[in-house]
């Protein structure tokens, strides 16, 4: 559904904020929450205007996969000694991660949260560095030593006096088989931490525990010019460069009022899904190596190459690509672009005929994946789980789609969506989507319009007071950037919404009741990269 909709901006008092969001879920049809973002607006001053907005506090985006509706919710506390809001956990699953972030980050506790404990940090971390009074290297010194991992999760509830009291619950019991998969494990891609606990073979719950690798990037941005933050988002997902630096130059220019030439859009759309193919080529090679079918694997790696080599020439690099620039791009296509790239379309089509004869009509390969690890169409919702996941599970939410940008409403294309919501259905998604994406480049590579390839920019920018969100469709999902501005030459706050958190936020769900050596389809085929998750 495409959505050219204004957002609606509301502010709601934390005292009435639960009520109103459950409202907005149940009459407006708002069962989406694309994205929770922690803030800190300061405290107040005698100077500030009528209206400003000050404490601890937290921005809502919601969307109606009903009508498209697209809304935006702010709250905030003015305590910074015990900051407390109203968890919505119980509204949308997919907040139960985020808001531990924001505890994480900005010590706010929400009420109502069941596991109130760190996400990213150490537990012996001392403050919440993501707010402005707080100075993270001061009372952190590098430390060397081991954490020891919390057993117990936090819950805060609220008295009927108006209070709050502490509720703390052991997660194993001392008669529960606990293992560990990871933090080193080829089916994390990435180093991702899973305790299971294990009722004979059955998955009886999972704890996720994440940071590992955690670099604090949005804390870093808030030093960080405009142009210095571009950077970072290459960096975030190994196979979502491209995507994820488009998504931020996009956000800057729609802050700016910066309109880019047909040129640069139809470029970055050519990109994207030239990234696309990539990630879901790596995908499909991943799986099957995670799957004991080590000749896939490097079918894929070679045909992956192809793509990297096209990205080199023009980029400079092949996985760090740093391409996109606000107002444009770095520089214009290589001569052999277009060339190339009509070449790699035959190429990959038939080569991918190939895949699926070699492993989707395997016997082997579609018993470890049909009917494991379901994922219900209301549940991916209610997580977020968008990409391949999502649609797998019958949901619709392909950004280019639901909010058309660059050239994307000048092609024709099928959103793949299936719905049996199983490993095979993700896997399925996935590869068709690569067919769709040679499809789009295969319309556009031809008819790349002349223009310039960077619009003049000034040699500071600066972004004018206030707060904008921009979303493209990473290959993983919604890759979502939310940038508020104080009128400086640096962002007062640059949150990204990770397309990995929300899926692994699954995992616990998906995996109960499956046997232990499901564990690994289920996480090739959510597909998650644990650097865009740890960022």
């Amino acid at each position: 559904m495409k959505n050219n909709m204004e957002e609606k901006t509301l502010y709601i008092k934390p005292q009435q904020l639960h009520d109103e969001m459950l409202r907005l879920r149940n009459e407006k049809k708002m069962d989406f929450l694309e994205s929770l973002t922690g803030m800190d607006w300061g405290v107040p001053d005698e100077k500030d205007a009528e209206g400003t907005l000050r404490g601890l506090g937290v921005v809502y985006h919601l969307e109606s996969t009903e009508n498209g509706q697209r809304m935006v919710v702010k709250t905030s506390t003015l305590d910074r000694e015990q900051p407390e809001l109203p968890s919505v956990t119980d509204i949308w699953r997919g907040a139960e991660f985020p808001e531990r972030e924001v505890y994480d980050f900005f010590g706010i506790r929400f009420v109502g949260h069941p596991d109130m404990r760190r996400l990213f940090l150490r537990n012996d971390w001392v403050g919440f560095p993501l707010r402005k009074d707080n100075d993270p290297q001061k009372e952190n010194p590098l430390r060397m030593t081991n954490e020891e991992t919390v057993d117990t999760t936090l819950e805060i509830k609220a008295t009927q006096d108006g209070e709050t009291t502490e509720e703390r619950t052991v997660l194993f019991g001392d008669d529960e088989y606990v293992v560990n998969i990871g933090p080193q494990h080829p089916a994390t891609h990435g180093v991702l931490r899973f305790r299971v606990s294990l009722e004979g073979e059955n998955i009886h719950k999972i704890d996720v525990n994440c940071g590992y690798i955690h670099r604090g990037i949005e804390k870093m941005n808030e030093s960080l010019t405009y142009p210095q933050t571009l950077a970072l988002t290459d960096r975030l997902d190994y196979l979502g460069a491209m995507q994820n630096r488009h998504a931020l130059c996009m956000c800057i220019e729609k802050a700016m009022g910066v309109e880019v030439s047909r040129r640069v859009q139809y470029i970055r759309t050519i990109m994207d899904e030239l990234q696309r193919i990539d990630s879901h080529i790596l995908f499909f090679s991943c799986l099957c190596q995670d799957l004991g079918a080590t000749t896939a694997f490097l079918y894929g790696f070679r045909d992956r190459e192809k793509v990297l080599n096209i990205f080199e020439e023009t980029c400079g690099g092949r996985l760090i690509l740093n391409y996109n620039t606000i107002g444009g791009v770095q520089a214009d296509i290589h001569p052999n672009f277009v060339k190339r790239v009509k070449e790699f379309i035959p190429y990959m089509r038939h080569n991918l005929k190939e895949y699926h004869d070699i492993f989707t009509g395997n016997i082997i390969a579609q018993q470890r994946l049909k009917g494991i690890g379901v994922l219900s169409r209301e549940d991916a919702i209610s997580f977020g789980a968008t990409g391949g996941t999502g649609r797998a599970s019958g949901w619709a939410c392909d950004v280019r789609k639901r909010m058309p940008y660059a050239a994307y409403n000048e092609v024709q294309f099928n959103e793949i969506v299936r719905t049996e919501g199983d490993c095979f259905a993700r896997y399925m998604v996935r590869m068709n989507e690569i067919e769709e994406s040679l499809h789009i480049i295969e319309q556009l590579i031809d008819n790349i319009p002349e223009g310039p390839y960077q619009e003049k920019m000034k040699p500071i920018i600066r972004v004018p007071e206030g707060s904008w969100y921009a979303a493209v469709e990473g290959s993983r999902g919604e890759f979502g950037v939310y940038l508020e501005s104080r009128g400086d030459k640096t962002p007062y706050r640059l949150h990204y919404r990770a397309t990995g958190l929300p899926l692994v936020g699954t995992v616990n769900t998906i995996c109960r009741g499956a046997k232990i050596a499901d564990l690994i389809a289920i996480g090739g085929t959510l597909d998650y990269v644990v650097p865009d998750i740890d960022r």
